[in-house]
């Protein structure tokens, strides 16, 4: 059975928690970044963005500058803008994507291809380094922000300059002679053109997509070949020489054909873009091989490669995961793009199969990781995502220096702050799918959606103050009596919960199926739908093989994963334990940071004062150690007081007593 997701124009957000972020996108986020890609923000890295489309396109002189693939940060712009149009009409905000578009047209060469770095700088060295250059992600995300902007507007002047593009892709790779048989080092491309697929209907998008991902892989390696032509130099390493500059295909994901991969390995945002686009493909052609594929890659990275607060990478070596249970909370990488990643594919196989896991890990990603990845003013952000934070150890210790207590307000290299402001602007499609016959609720966010179903149209109005509250109400409302089955995602980390039709208690045990509460029957207008979840406080361990967490404790509650943050309960924190016989309470406290659940417990703190000047001594049962009050806040809203530690991870007595 196909499922579909409800498109974005077809959701309104109406929502205690995620309206507030919704405005926060609209009324300040984009117009931010917007003052950031033209380097207009002060003391702020700058972008170069815009003024490296405007040298391409020859409105004025000067040399590239920025990453090699900056020309991405203004697509991913243009896409949340495109997003945010779908929902909230701005005339203003689209004259101004509209002058962008028309700046990128203008860039365009006349065989269509566009990116400003080899424009400006290397236009005889296109596609020559495949490998490190970006050349085809670029290409993907403005094939991604054109096929928004089509959905949003209808205007196809965007859409028609990316066709024209990939035409020329097209053309350029391939198995026939004279065509490069190869694929890019950072896959986004293959995501791309199964959306370019959707939105015009050319088969040739969808198998240029299939083409890079058969592709990679194969054997003998296309960047190995390609690093010999080109000398065995490498574009980021010049220094490198000879065998030291060799491509690590684990790092790229070309280690084996992507049928056959079964660990998840390398650049962690690589990865996700590509099994994304798996799932697509999976999805698109019945292919059982590359879904098998994906469930193998699925398990491994989300069972043994994941964090708690649904980061993915766990070194800044590479931006990459290492191996099973390599989980370290203060050297973590865990990227936001990493985590938004993860969403994606993880809304892709909710596509092909209701299986609630893939909604917990949108929910585990999103409500954690990618929020909590930017400021609550919508002006500073984070790329890296710890789960433990000494500021002295950022500032003095080099192997920590990736690692800030403060966020910044943009980056040399900015991938992650335009794909905050897209995913967010875009959450409406994340929330439902729909087939023929059968309506899911993925995400508990309160507004309306609006479905064709079993012939007809049906309408679905949530309320609820998630993630405060575990009570949710869903009204509804078929044109007329109509039988379908409408399944209500009972989430992982939920305990017990109540489920009722129009008062009438309905056993869960009866009706949950892979982790979804699906209730058939004829739905009428003005039935209602009462679901209950149980938010208990809960304290989490972690499996016996991830050793960064050994003797301690998480807090969560529902989706919220919490922290303790030196603003509240003092330094170091690393002393502090909380007690198993702890009686954790949560409180809604309005006055913090907008009005956030806070949780307290007892806990007992290390007495540095008896130690005099040993750094070491023997073990002692007379060591003194005192009750305090222990202070916990969502993880996702770390940061915004003042600077100081932070930990997710707490000593405790004894985890297997819990």
């Amino acid at each position: 059975m196909k499922y579909n997701y409800v498109p974005l124009k077809n959701v309104r957000i109406e929502d205690s928690f995620w309206s507030g972020y919704d405005k926060l996108v609209r009324d300040v986020v984009i117009p931010y970044q917007w003052e950031a890609l033209n380097d207009r923000i002060e003391d702020a890295e700058p972008s170069f963005a815009i003024r490296n489309f405007r040298i391409a396109a020859g409105k004025e002189e000067g040399n590239f500058e920025g990453f090699v693939f900056q020309d991405s940060d203004l697509a991913k712009w243009l896409e949340a803008v495109a997003y945010s149009l779908t929902r909230h009409s701005d005339p203003s905000l689209e004259a101004i994507a509209d002058e962008a578009i028309d700046l990128i047209g203008e860039a365009q060469q006349a065989d269509g291809y566009i990116n400003t770095y080899f424009t400006i700088e290397a236009p005889d060295k296109r596609w020559t380094n495949l490998t490190e250059c970006h050349e085809l992600y670029v290409a993907g995300h403005l094939i991604e922000a054109a096929v928004a902007y089509y959905n949003a507007t209808g205007k196809v002047k965007f859409l028609d300059i990316v066709s024209r593009f990939v035409d020329y892709i097209g053309n350029v790779f391939g198995t026939e002679q004279g065509q490069i048989q190869g694929y890019d080092g950072h896959q986004e491309i293959e995501l791309a053109l199964v959306k370019l697929y959707k939105a015009t209907g050319e088969a040739k998008y969808l198998q240029l997509s299939q083409y890079f991902l058969d592709q990679r892989g194969q054997e003998p390696s296309f960047f190995v070949e390609e690093w010999e032509k080109r000398g065995r130099s490498s574009y980021w390493q010049p220094e490198l020489t000879g065998e030291k500059s060799r491509p690590d295909l684990k790092y790229t994901q070309s280690h084996a054909p992507v049928r056959e991969q079964k660990e998840a390995h390398g650049h962690a945002v690589r990865a996700v873009y590509m099994y994304t686009a798996m799932a697509d493909i999976a999805a698109q052609s019945g292919d059982a091989g590359m879904l098998a594929a994906c469930h193998i890659l699925w398990d491994n990275m989300v069972h043994k490669q994941m964090y708690i607060t649904g980061g993915i990478g766990s070194t800044h070596h590479g931006e990459a995961f290492t191996f099973d249970y390599d989980l370290p909370n203060d050297t973590v990488y865990a990227e936001t793009c990493a985590s938004i990643g993860l969403i994606f594919f993880a809304q892709r196989m909710l596509q092909i199969e209701p299986n609630s896991e893939y909604a917990d890990v949108i929910e585990r990603a999103l409500y954690n990781n990618v929020i909590g990845s930017m400021s609550l003013d919508g002006k500073h952000y984070f790329y890296v995502n710890p789960l433990e934070v000494w500021p002295q150890a950022s500032e003095g210790n080099p192997g920590k220096h990736h690692v800030k207590s403060v966020r910044q307000k943009w980056f040399g290299c900015s991938c992650c702050p335009p794909n905050v402001a897209r995913l967010v602007a875009s959450l409406g499609e994340y929330l439902y799918t729909v087939s023929e016959s059968e309506l899911y609720v993925h995400q508990y966010i309160g507004g309306t959606a609006s479905a064709s179903i079993a012939g007809q149209h049906v309408e679905l109005r949530q309320e609820t103050n998630y993630p405060w509250d575990g009570k949710i109400d869903i009204h509804v409302s078929p044109e007329r009596a109509s039988s379908f089955t409408l399944g209500l995602r009972i989430p992982g980390w939920c305990q017990s919960a109540t489920l009722r039709i129009n008062g009438e208690e309905i056993v869960l045990g009866e009706v949950v199926h892979n982790g979804y509460a699906r209730m058939e029957r004829t739905w009428r207008k003005g039935d209602i739908v009462q679901l209950e979840l149980n938010m208990d406080i809960q304290l989490i361990q972690s499996h016996p093989e991830l050793r960064a967490n050994a003797g301690k404790v998480a807090i969560q509650r529902g989706p919220l994963v919490y922290c303790v943050e030196e603003i509240d309960n003092g330094a170091p924190l690393a002393s502090m334990t909380l007690t198993t016989n702890s009686q954790l309470t949560a409180r809604f406290d309005p006055n913090l940071l907008g009005g956030r659940m806070v949780i307290e417990g007892e806990g007992m703190v290390d007495e540095p004062n008896d130690w005099g000047n040993c750094l070491y001594r023997p073990l002692s049962a007379s060591s003194t150690s005192k009750p305090v009050k222990l202070v916990a806040v969502p993880y996702n809203s770390w940061g915004n007081r003042e600077p100081g530690e932070m930990t997710v991870w707490i000593r405790t007595a004894n985890t297997n007593t819990i």
